[in-house]
């Protein structure tokens, strides 16, 4: 399935189930395919079973030469999920990454995508939230010390920025805000460590709000308008990705890993102001939806110029996205229920 731009309009949502949305969110660009058959060794994506690991790991097969194996490892609390990739010709493998027994049975692959995290629940569970966060890189970036790693992290680890200023840059000196997002820094803090004492190649990938039928601020936008519930304004502008083209950024970034570890914004181009992505939905669901509060000066927005130059802009517009959302959501079609609280300005998720 070639999925360039334009090609999200033309999709019948209606017909479409689970398994054909994973195909067109793990579809994958020529240059990702060009990256990964020059790329030695195995793959295994740890925390393979959450919102991207899964399609994330089917691009990697579908990109990858046929004699590379792709391992995918997770708890599979979702066997459907694990099922899906079974049949996508991913090698799964059930742990808990929080069990230091288990790395001893893990596949010894050249290649890391690392996609463990826990944000949801976060506030409720801080000690869980750190252990994943924190302790599970420590074990990770010991067992695979001689192995190239791309750590999923996030923007969060970024103060909040002037909201018409560009975003924050892979420069800016992170200030994060609530123990969610500190933990997360701790997570990048770790790989650097540990980078720089075994000489491991990795990067930081740091991602602003990846969005697909199922989950994101498209997604939460769309059930507050349908349910005539307010939108807070405060956070007023956003960074927006299909999850698709974060994937294939998120790939091809294992050919910028070095140590000390390199470090990659990856997101939509542009701050995405919130009243006007409402408007734009309601429009597309005939509604008006309702705000409360106004817009602060500040928000958590990345700047992206370095992805971009490295691998060219997103193929996916955010007019395809809004499009191709609404009519999954307003088709009665399964979402995760995991707002992404994008409006917390307090760090408590």
């Amino acid at each position: 399935m070639d999925t360039n731009r334009g090609s999200l309009l033309m999709i019948d949502v209606v017909t479409l189930d689970e398994r054909g949305l994973e195909d067109i969110l793990s579809e994958p660009t020529e240059a990702t395919r060009k990256a990964l058959a020059s790329l030695h060794g195995d793959i295994v994506v740890l925390g393979a079973g959450g919102k991207m690991g899964a399609t994330l790991a089917m691009m990697l097969r579908k990109a990858s030469p046929h004699n590379k194996t792709i391992y995918a490892v997770s708890r599979f609390s979702n066997q459907a999920i694990k099922n899906r990739m079974q049949q996508a010709g991913i090698q799964t493998v059930e742990a808990d990454l929080l069990d230091d027994t288990v790395y001893r049975h893990l596949p010894h692959t050249e290649n890391i995508f690392y996609m463990v995290g826990m944000k949801f629940g976060a506030t409720d569970n801080q000690p869980l939230t750190w252990a994943l966060n924190s302790f599970v890189p420590t074990l990770v970036a010991r067992h695979y010390k001689n192995a190239r790693i791309v750590v999923f992290s996030t923007g969060n680890v970024y103060p909040l920025v002037a909201a018409g200023g560009g975003g924050a840059r892979e420069e800016t000196t992170p200030d994060p805000i609530g123990e969610y997002a500190q933990s997360c820094l701790g997570r990048e803090r770790m790989f650097q460590y540990f980078s720089q004492v075994h000489n491991t190649p990795v990067t930081l990938v740091r991602l602003n709000y990846a969005n697909e039928p199922r989950y994101g601020i498209i997604v939460d936008l769309t059930l507050k308008i349908l349910k005539d519930e307010p939108i807070d304004l405060t956070m007023g502008a956003v960074n927006l990705i299909w999850q698709r083209d974060a994937n294939d950024y998120i790939i091809q970034a294992i050919a910028l890993a070095k140590s000390p570890p390199a470090i990659l914004n990856v997101t939509g181009p542009g701050a995405i102001s919130i009243r006007q992505l409402a408007e734009q939905i309601g429009n597309q669901l005939g509604r008006k939806p309702k705000f409360v509060s106004k817009e602060a000066e500040t928000a958590i927005l990345s700047n992206a110029s370095k992805c971009f130059s490295l691998f060219g802009y997103p193929k996916t517009t955010l007019n395809e996205m809004v499009s191709f959302i609404v009519k999954w959501v307003t088709s009665g079609r399964a979402v995760l229920n995991k707002p992404t609280k994008y409006d917390n300005r307090n760090g408590r998720f």
